[in-house]
């Protein structure tokens, strides 16, 4: 054990001991309204997770700074709770370009699929097909518990991850149609486990997908309203496996 100890030292200094493929990861956020408090839960638990696993992460709260040079520096783009609109023109063409080219990987997370006419702003077009062609249409805003079902266990993003686990609290979004026909699909909510009940459901309800046509590795994950899913085991993994797969790095 103590050879192979010094062997290790000698080889590579100390890196065996460190992560391996350290990458640097950009996280833009809400840092007001409904989201704040997500955003909170979430930036200590990335921090967390970051420490322990070896990357780094820095957090924006608007699109003002980024630009391709900008974004050059990083492997993984985290959209934490932010809508697609309002963006600068500049950043608008850089996150088009690192996308379509494959620069880097993305995660976004429930606000990001707010696609429509919103406080002003029109429609991203670019993002409505990027998130499989669909615009929002409505929510459960009085909040529902409901069981989200893996469909493609395969898939790195799925691995580990029960077959079904529950999401205590959500708003869960309907669309004007399902993502289906435009993306890959990984996890639906089955909305007939929704308590309480109620009108607001699509049929068919993607909650959890990625969109091939696109060189940068991408996952949506529709979950990301309340704080408290970061005490779901299932979400973090969830989370974690994301991470790792959108950025390309082996876990």
């Amino acid at each position: 054990m103590r050879t192979l100890f010094l062997s290790c030292l000698l080889l590579v200094g100390f890196s065996c001991f460190a992560q391996r493929n350290p990458f640097k990861v950009l996280a833009i956020y809400e840092n007001g309204g409904h989201h704040v408090e997500y955003s909170k839960r979430a930036k200590t638990w990335l921090n967390g997770l970051a420490a322990k696993r070896g990357f780094t992460v820095d957090y924006i709260q608007n699109t003002d700074i980024i630009d391709s040079a900008y974004l050059s520096n990083y492997q993984l783009f985290i959209q934490l709770d932010y809508p697609p609109y309002g963006w600068k023109d500049k950043a608008v063409k850089a996150f088009e370009e690192y996308i379509s080219n494959g620069r880097g990987g993305w995660i976004g997370f429930h606000h990001a699929t707010l696609l429509g006419e919103f406080d002003g702003f029109p429609m991203w077009d670019w993002f409505y097909h990027f998130m499989g062609d669909i615009r929002f249409k409505d929510y459960i805003a009085t909040f529902a518990s409901g069981e989200v079902k893996v469909e493609d266990r395969q898939h790195p993003v799925m691995r580990g991850i029960p077959g079904k686990f529950l999401i205590k609290q959500e708003e869960w979004y309907t669309y004007d149609k399902s993502p289906r026909p435009n993306v890959r699909v990984l996890a639906s909510v089955d909305e007939n486990t929704y308590q309480p009940n109620g009108n607001i459901k699509m049929g068919d309800h993607p909650v959890v997908w990625t969109n091939p046509k696109y060189k940068a590795r991408n996952v949506y994950i529709f979950m990301g309203h309340s704080p408290k899913l970061f005490d779901n085991p299932a979400y973090t993994k969830l989370f974690t496996n994301a991470i790792f797969w959108a950025a390309g790095v082996k876990q």
